[in-house]
């Protein structure tokens, strides 16, 4: 966080850092409030926390897993969004920028089931927020990438090496398209974005399969 903070005061502008465990309730209460009350209003919300496990096969999957991946996928960003909901419907105004995944999505075998479900949950999360909020001038944003090149990585067993994290989705990829998002006016939303990198192994993977399928018939 620290390194974020130098990042953002080096371009001019302010940064106010402060950690919170998300999967406290209390904790994201108490920093909204904050937040809401020092600066008078918040904008612009951007879901992006997000955890993986390198356990998180049916076969591996344990009861603490499960919660590890739900409360940090799925439970987290749900107090999040209860959090600064009451401050956007006072102002009439407010978007938020929810980061899920390809695996929100699409159901494949390596990210795990828990992740899976966490991921899919936010993607709903994210509609049934413009259906009840509209009326109030929130809108909601959901993003479904696919591969990206961030520390989440390294769980990966085996860990992905340096030429596969270079053909995939990079952060300031992400980081560009977020500010594209925050920058449509209020009357337009957009509701989800799916994106991935133009190298998608899960499309060649499934291409080699077929192939080799139709060389064994």
């Amino acid at each position: 966080m620290a390194v974020s903070d130098s990042r953002i005061a080096a371009t001019g502008a302010a940064a106010h850092v402060r950690p919170c465990d998300l999967t406290k309730s209390n904790a994201v209460g108490t920093l909204a409030r904050s937040i809401g009350s020092e600066f008078g209003r918040i904008d612009i919300l951007v879901n992006n926390a997000g955890i993986n496990i390198p356990d998180r096969s049916w076969q591996r999957l344990t009861p603490e897993g499960i919660d590890t991946l739900i409360q940090g996928n799925l439970t987290s960003a749900f107090y999040v969004v209860q959090a600064v909901l009451p401050i956007m419907r006072a102002q009439k105004q407010g978007l938020m920028i929810h980061t899920a995944s390809w695996a929100g999505r699409f159901v494949g075998p390596v990210p795990g089931p828990a992740y899976i479900a966490a991921k899919h949950g936010m993607v709903a999360m994210s509609y049934s927020i413009n259906l009840e909020e509209c009326m109030n001038g929130i809108r909601s944003s959901v993003i479904c990438p696919g591969e990206v090149a961030t520390p989440i990585m390294a769980l990966r067993s085996p860990p992905e090496p340096p030429e596969a994290l270079a053909r995939m989705i990079q952060p300031e990829d992400m980081g560009n398209l977020i500010a594209f998002i925050a920058k449509q006016p209020p009357h337009v939303c957009i509701n989800e974005v799916v994106i991935s990198p133009s190298h998608n192994r899960g499309y060649i993977s499934a291409m080699k399969a077929r192939q080799a399928a139709a060389g064994q018939s």
